[in-house]
């Protein structure tokens, strides 16, 4: 994971919830590129192709509300989605994100001024997101949380903790 990340933004409303990004009945795979491929199927056919064309989710209030299901967070990164910012998340999935390495920001100023198709650039390490000439703040990760992210998750980050 980079500690700047740049590209197109896809937005969404309020509450999108586990169950939209990822039906139940895919639950049974753990692969991200397989539940890529049923992200956000209940929004109509196509639209996880749809997605594959922007590098940032963009949304409103509650994201990752539902149910707590730890293949939303993959089946984003599937999509080859970069980073989710938010107004706000449910807390499950935030601490779903971080434990598989997809950045994630509160940022709920941004939210309101961006718009679909819209390029943003996100400083992990400084709290701040440039859309166009405007700068937006939010709060900045721990640094143990920026290394979990920057080593693609929690997984990862305990491998380098075991010592054997």
């Amino acid at each position: 994971m980079q500690s700047v990340i740049e590209g197109r933004v896809y937005k969404f409303g309020d509450n999108i919830n586990s169950d939209i990004i990822i039906p139940g009945r895919y639950l049974i795979y753990i692969d991200r590129e397989r539940l890529g491929q049923h992200a956000f199927e209940m929004l109509g056919e196509g639209f996880a192709d749809k997605l594959r064309g922007f590098d940032i989710l963009v949304a409103g209030r509650n994201f990752g509300c539902g149910s707590a299901r730890e293949q939303a967070a993959t089946a984003i990164q599937g999509l080859g989605i970069k980073a989710v910012v938010a107004a706000s998340f449910a807390r499950t999935f935030y601490r779903n994100a971080i434990n598989d390495g997809l950045p994630i920001v509160e940022c709920p100023d941004l939210c309101s001024a961006v718009r679909e198709g819209d390029r943003i650039r996100i400083d992990l390490e400084a709290g701040k997101i440039q859309l166009a000439e405007k700068e937006y703040e939010f709060p900045r990760m721990p640094e143990s949380v920026r290394k979990i992210l920057e080593l693609g998750g929690l997984a990862e980050y305990l491998k380098t903790q075991l010592t054997l």
